[in-house]
């Protein structure tokens, strides 16, 4: 089958296409016809080698952790799915840049009909990230205050309509050109990042979503410039949700701040919920690009800057 796989890390020329083994699938495993896939935070971390001590890949690597298909093939144990059912899911070690690709059982969830495949594709990784982001570590409340890095991304123009409609006080960041479309989500405040240094912007917080990747690393902490700042604007018990410093939690206690990696888990129950938020028009998935399934068009998604939203490589017409 054809795969899009890389070689090494950190360069998004480096995409090439590879013929590889149709995966054999164990008993409670799923193989799905992938549709659509995306280019994701995690999958743009990976290639960048950030994860690399914590998550390290064996070259060549096939990248992509959420698609949209048509089932296959299905493992002797696997009951809640059949052969031409319509699924997406979350892949947390990869492998859906893929004519064809092995899942568990319990990492599918049933795209339903009002849904294309672009739409389900654009979902899994990104909406249970902001998800259990939000409401399994951050554990948000009401009336809390939280500030949402990089809102109009893949992963932060979710969180900002799921924050706003559990009630918080919204506050992200977002160049110029992005601010009515992050307004439009529910954000009550938004910071010009590129113009305004948000620390000294934004009056105390009770919870930081970070997921900007800083370039200049504190040599003696290990920490980068927004995540230190992240630190000046908490309240003294908030907590810090850092999506991008797998190290987080081993760094030195400021004050009564609790700083966590959100590890993210497949979760069909998280993900229904979801869909049924999509479905009731509550919540808005922003495609901002649809890509071909090839080297090129994968190097091509991956070189486009400051989306809106999700970037969905289309394998099959739909």
């Amino acid at each position: 089958m054809k795969a899009i796989v890389i070689h090494d890390y950190g360069n998004p020329e480096g995409f090439e296409e590879q013929d590889i083994a149709i995966p054999i699938i164990k008993e409670t495993q799923v193989l799905v016809d992938m549709y659509a896939t995306t280019v994701s935070s995690a999958d743009q971390l990976v290639l960048s080698g950030a994860f690399r001590h914590m998550l390290p890949v064996q070259f060549p690597h096939v990248l992509g952790v959420e698609l949209a298909g048509v089932v296959k093939e299905i493992g002797e144990k696997v009951t809640h799915v059949k052969v031409g059912d319509r699924v997406m899911g979350l892949v947390r070690a990869g492998g859906c840049y893929a004519d064809y690709v092995a899942l568990e059982e319990s990492a599918l969830t049933i795209i339903p009909s009002t849904l294309s495949f672009v739409e389900a594709a654009a979902l899994p990784a990104g909406a249970l990230t902001a998800w259990q982001s939000l409401f399994q570590y951050a554990k948000l409340q009401p009336g809390q205050r939280i500030l949402i890095h990089a809102g109009a991304g893949g992963v932060g123009h979710i969180a900002v309509q799921l924050a706003k409609q559990h009630g918080a006080y919204v506050i992200t960041t977002a160049r110029k050109h992005n601010h009515e479309f992050v307004r439009q989500l529910g954000a009550d405040e938004v910071i010009d990042y590129t113009t305004t240094d948000f620390a000294k912007a934004v009056s105390p917080v009770d919870i930081v979503l970070d997921m900007v990747r800083d370039t200049v690393i504190d040599t003696d902490t290990g920490i980068g410039v927004t995540e230190s700042k992240n630190y000046t604007i908490l309240k003294e018990s908030g907590k810090l949700i850092s999506l991008v410093d797998p190290s987080i939690a081993t760094h030195p206690k400021i004050r009564a701040i609790e700083s966590q990696f959100a590890y993210i888990e497949p979760n069909p129950s998280d993900l229904a919920a979801i869909v049924q938020s999509v479905q009731e028009h509550k919540l808005e998935v922003h495609v901002d690009g649809i890509f071909p399934f090839t080297a090129e068009g994968i190097a091509e998604a991956y070189h486009h800057k400051h989306k809106k939203g999700k970037l969905v490589i289309q394998r099959k017409p739909f």
